[in-house]
């Protein structure tokens, strides 16, 4: 399965840890994930180069191009939310995972759309198993 994954980038990075081991996870149950380069430590470094206008075109092909999105949102992150209001207008199944006691925009946990999932995880081993659960459903 082709999944865009989404997580905060200059908005915060406290939860690099949690996005490095989701993407781990979902790689090695075989997913393609394009973004997966979000979660490194060195991303940055890497997203500094690329243009504005270059990263919304390839940001936006990803998320037409996937069979759905996947969103780590303990962070507040205006692309973030961009790219799952995106998703959902493009039909895509979205899934927005975070943190047990985060405060998450009314936006999205109030979103009743048919296509959104919202979980609440307690520990990186709960988050996987939500993001795996979701992938089986589609």
């Amino acid at each position: 399965m082709n999944i865009y994954f989404a997580c905060s980038i200059t908005g915060g990075r406290e939860f690099e840890g949690i996005y490095q081991d989701l993407m781990a996870a979902l790689l090695s149950d075989g997913h393609q994930i394009p973004t997966a380069h979000l979660a490194g430590s060195n991303v940055l470094a890497l997203e500094s180069v690329v243009a504005p206008r270059d990263v919304y075109e390839r940001d936006v092909a990803w998320i037409r191009s996937a069979d759905a999105l996947i969103a780590e949102v303990s962070v507040p992150s205006h692309g973030v939310g961009y790219e799952i209001g995106f998703a959902l207008q493009a039909g895509k199944s979205v899934l927005c995972l975070y943190r047990s006691g985060r405060k998450v925009s009314k936006m999205i946990t109030g979103n009743p759309h048919s296509k959104l999932s919202v979980r609440e995880y307690a520990d990186i081993q709960e988050a996987i198993s939500f993001a795996r659960e979701f992938t089986l459903k589609l």
